[in-house]
């Protein structure tokens, strides 16, 4: 009973330990653009997105900064429908300068979206590339939020997206995902980096060529990840953004099984993380694990009573998640996040087991 009791003391302390620093630390804060602007190299891996590229390039398209000084490099790779028809003419007539890159070759170590990438930064013409996928939506103030904080011997700037769609298990994931970038957030700001995420992020060309480039890292379904660590690993610094005008819009995943895919392939980084992180994301990933033992020692009711402090808590980091970013938070479905949360953590722990290989982008890993 003791330890029980321990746990979700140190539970409750962690969250709202993190609330706290939250609010009180305010991150990376924007500095004076460089003058004259410089010109930028959007990169964008698709693979058999003809359904979501126009939504993606649209926003690029309304992005405010010159047209002139954008240069947007898409790659496709190998996809089977119509991507690259799309792409082209949702560009038609675009300001800046557009190019369609057919990506059939492998370069070195680099697989799938990470030898797109490879391909598209040896084609740009800039120092500063800016990564983001083609089921994202940036914001217009994309290209100035995050160049604001590229400064000297910063290699990597970070922004935030947020789960958007108008059924409920949509917004159940974006309610999930921001509140977790929240945690990162506040990792980050203690001076301990975590990740990078790449569909939503400035690297600049000194720091991506100081790696060699993802022709030369080892090859990973993370691949941003295996980025942010090599840029780290060069001396380099970087920059995690919990901003409104750097904030992106995803599309979500439509089922459960492709939610399941998705998350176990972002594990694999999880799984990369320094122990003291991964013993933290233990401690919070098992509550409902640890309640259940609890509801056995002593009873239904005071399991109950646990189990309504956490929602209540939940409520006020997603409540302090949305708010910094300019959204409201939903926070009427917290009752069915609940159950959202404990089946999507089953899911993933049995994925996990069992010795099957998942699929991303119609390709099969393990």
């Amino acid at each position: 009973m003791l330890l029980l009791t321990l746990y979700f003391l140190s539970w409750f302390g962690l969250l709202a330990a993190a609330a706290i620093l939250f609010v009180r630390q305010q991150g990376s804060q924007p500095g004076p653009l460089p003058q004259p602007l410089p010109r930028v190299s959007i990169l964008i891996a698709a693979r058999n997105e003809q359904a979501a590229i126009s939504r993606c390039l649209q926003a690029i398209r309304a992005l405010r900064y010159p047209p002139g000084l954008v240069e947007v490099l898409l790659g496709d790779d190998a996809s089977t429908d119509d991507t690259a028809a799309v792409a082209t003419a949702a560009m038609q007539g675009y300001g800046g300068s557009f190019r369609l890159l057919s990506i059939t070759e492998a370069w070195g170590t680099a697989r799938g979206k990470a030898n797109v990438l490879a391909h598209l930064a040896r084609a740009s013409s800039s120092d500063f590339f800016f990564i983001t996928d083609a089921d994202i939506a940036v914001p217009p103030t994309w290209l100035q939020g995050l160049l604001a904080h590229a400064r000297p011997g910063v290699g990597i700037v970070t922004g935030l997206t947020l789960v958007t769609g108008p059924r409920l298990f949509h917004r159940l994931q974006g309610l999930d995902w921001l509140m977790s970038l929240g945690l990162v957030q506040v990792v980050t700001d203690l001076g301990r980096p975590v990740t990078a995420m790449g569909n939503n992020m400035l690297i600049t060309r000194a720091a991506y060529e100081a790696t060699g480039g993802y022709e030369q890292l080892p090859f990973s379904v993370t691949e941003d990840y295996e980025l942010f660590k090599a840029v780290l690993r060069r001396g380099y610094t970087s920059r995690n953004l919990f901003r409104p005008e750097v904030l992106a819009e995803s599309l979500p995943q439509y089922t459960w099984n492709g939610l399941l895919h998705q998350r176990r392939r972002w594990m694999r980084g999880v799984e990369q993380l320094p122990a003291w992180l991964k013993t933290c994301l233990a401690l919070y990933g098992s509550f409902y694990l640890v309640l259940a033992g609890f509801a056995v020692v002593a009873g239904v009711g005071p399991a109950l009573g646990v189990w309504a402090g956490k929602v209540l808590l939940q409520g006020a980091w997603a409540w302090l998640c949305f708010r910094r970013v300019g959204r409201r938070a939903p926070l009427g479905l917290l009752p069915l996040f609940e159950l959202y949360t404990i089946l999507l953590s089953g899911g993933l722990v049995i994925f996990r087991l069992l010795p099957v290989a998942f699929t991303w982008k119609g390709r099969a890993y393990r």
